[in-house]
């Protein structure tokens, strides 16, 4: 236990810095709410609909896309640096997985995820 002990220290202290940051500023900060500071930012321009809208499913499709993409980056730089020490049979496996990324890509484009109306 007292292996953990420095690792519990820095969480109760980090907890107690944040609460303390909010508590100073609920306390010290200005209060002057005004309709134009309540209302919604939408980079200057006037707010025109809800905030809960519903998104189009080709939203979601685009960022599953993405992040099998950014996973394959993830797994693309250990194989990169161990390149020399793997061997042709480590080069044969990372093309069966570029071939199987790209043709979930193909796939992903022919059925138009990736045009936007």
């Amino acid at each position: 236990m007292d292996a953990y002990l420095p690792v519990l220290v820095m969480i109760a202290a980090g907890v107690l810095f944040g609460l303390t940051n909010l508590l100073l500023a609920e306390r010290l900060g200005p209060r002057r709410p005004v309709w134009r500071k309540l209302t919604t930012y939408e980079s200057g321009m006037e707010p025109i609909r809800t905030a809960r809208e519903r998104f189009s499913v080709k939203f979601y499709m685009v960022a599953m896309v993405f992040i099998v993409f950014d996973i394959e980056i993830v797994f693309m730089y250990p194989w990169a640096v161990q390149f020399r020490q793997l061997g042709a049979a480590g080069l044969v496996a990372m093309a069966l997985f570029i071939g199987l990324l790209l043709a979930g890509l193909v796939y992903v484009w022919r059925k138009g995820v990736l045009q936007w109306d």
